[in-house]
C-alpha cells in the first residue's frame, strides 16, 4: 500500500475465468489508490473496454478467447497505451511479454507479496509516464510562449520635463506626424519619436489595426461605423472623436470586428 494517495490508478481486469478475475479484485481491495473500471473475458471485449474506459493498467491473461493477450497488447500499442501486467499459468510467454513492454509477468499461482511487487512496478511506471507527460506539456507551453510575438503593453513618453507611462489599453488612437506619432488617450495627447510603421509593429494588430495609412485605432474604443462615400467609412470613438476609415483598410477592420 502506498504511503500517500495521489492520482487513482484505473485498472481493467482481463481473464476468461471468473475465479481468476475475482482473485485479482480481492487483492486490489486493500489498495486505496486504485479504481477497478471493468472486467473482460475475451480479447475483442478488452480492446473495446480499453477504448471506452481508458484504464491506466490492465491485468491481462495471456490465454483468452477471440484474441490472445499478446495480440491484444500489440493492438493496444499506440500513443497512450495502458500499462500491461500479464497474468498466466505458463512461463513460456515471458520473453514475448517483455518484448511488448509489459510492466510485469505474474505466473499463476502468485501470492499477495508477488502481486504487490507487480503493482508497485506499475505505480512507478505510471508516475514516470505522468511526470514525463507533464514535462512535455510544460516544454510545449514554453515553446508556444516563445513563439508568440511579444507586443507592448505600455508606452513611456517624455514631454518636456514630464514622463508619462501609458498602458496601451488606454490609447484611443494614434496618428503619424512625420518621424513622430501623436498618441491620443482620454483628453490628452503626447508626441513619441517613432514612425507609425515602427510603432504598429510593436502593437497587437488584432487590437490596434490601421484604419488609414497615417492612423491606427484601438479597436475597443470604436463605438460606431457610419458609411461614407466611395466605400470609405466614418469611425465614431466612444469619446466622440471622428476618424475616417480608408477603403484600403475597410475589409481588414470589418474582419476583426466580425462584420461581414
Amino acid at each position: 500500500m502506498p504511503d500517500t494517495v495521489t492520482e487513482m490508478l484505473r485498472i481493467l481486469i482481463v481473464d476468461d475465468e471468473v475465479l481468476a478475475r475475482r482473485r485479482i479484485r480481492d487483492m486490489l481491495r486493500r489498495e486505496t489508490d486504485v479504481e477497478i473500471v471493468g472486467e473482460c473475458a475475451t480479447g475483442p471485449e478488452t480492446l473495446k473496454a480499453v477504448d471506452e474506459l481508458r484504464p491506466d493498467l490492465v491485468f491481462l491473461d495471456v490465454q483468452i478467447p477471440g484474441l490472445d493477450g499478446l495480440a491484444v497488447s500489440t493492438a493496444l500499442a499506440g500513443e497512450h497505451p495502458p500499462l500491461i501486467i500479464f497474468v498466466t499459468a505458463y512461463d513460456q510467454y515471458a520473453v514475448r511479454a517483455f518484448e511488448v513492454r509489459a510492466v510485469d509477468y505474474l505466473l499463476k499461482p502468485f501470492d499477495r507479496e508477488r502481486f504487490g511487487e507487480a503493482l508497485g512496478r506499475a505505480r512507478t511506471a505510471l508516475a514516470n509516464r505522468r511526470r514525463e507527460g507533464v514535462n512535455q506539456r510544460i516544454l510545449a507551453l514554453l515553446e508556444e510562449i516563445h513563439a508568440r510575438p511579444r507586443y507592448l503593453d505600455r508606452l513611456v513618453i517624455s514631454n518636456n520635463d514630464r514622463v508619462f507611462v501609458i498602458r496601451t489599453e488606454e490609447i484611443d488612437w494614434i496618428e503619424a506626424e512625420g518621424n513622430y506619432v501623436r498618441i491620443h488617450f482620454g483628453k490628452s495627447s503626447s508626441m513619441l519619436r517613432e514612425t507609425l510603421s515602427g510603432l504598429a509593429a510593436q502593437l497587437d494588430p488584432q487590437k490596434f489595426p490601421r484604419i488609414h495609412r497615417s492612423q491606427i485605432v484601438n479597436i475597443d474604443r470604436i463605438q460606431e461605423l457610419q458609411p461614407w462615400s466611395h466605400r470609405d467609412c466614418r469611425i465614431i470613438l466612444r469619446n466622440g472623436t471622428q476618424l475616417m476609415l480608408s477603403r484600403t483598410y475597410r475589409d481588414q477592420l470589418y474582419q476583426l470586428l466580425g462584420k461581414k
